[in-house]
């Protein structure tokens, strides 16, 4: 591996998700390429693209879903200021993303995490076997 960023021979897809902090290994890039979690301009990609500036790319991670335009290449994995450096996330993905941690948040106080009282399942029950009014 070099010691500059890549510019004329570009660099593979699974190395710059690497280098950009996406992924802790190349494999788990890989596993992600391969599973169509990742989208190179809206068309599922090979391990082997060759990643070009500006172009934009899709990463989901779990439930959350990354929209990236590329901004510089590395073939190199650096600290994380360097590795944020490489893209530039888009405005409408931050603002998915945040409206979906809301409500994981809110979601949560909503389930319990101990078994129902006997009270508690009957009313479970009950509302499970009302018939839906017209």
């Amino acid at each position: 591996m070099s010691d500059r960023p890549e510019s004329a021979s570009g660099v593979r897809l699974d190395k710059w998700l690497w280098a950009a902090r996406l992924f802790k290994t190349r494999s788990l890039a890989k596993q992600a390429i391969d599973s169509g979690h990742v989208r190179y301009d809206d068309e599922r990609c090979k391990v082997s693209k060759n990643v070009a500036t500006g172009a934009r790319l899709s990463v989901r991670r779990g439930s959350d879903e990354i929209e990236l335009v590329v901004e510089g290449l590395s073939d190199q994995r650096r600290g994380a200021p360097e590795a944020q450096r490489l893209y530039r996330e888009t405005p409408r993905s931050i603002e998915r993303r945040e409206n979906l941690r809301l409500q994981r948040k809110l979601a949560q106080g909503l389930v319990s995490h101990e078994r129902p009282s006997k009270q508690q399942r009957r009313e479970l029950l009950r509302f499970k076997h009302q018939r839906p009014e017209d």
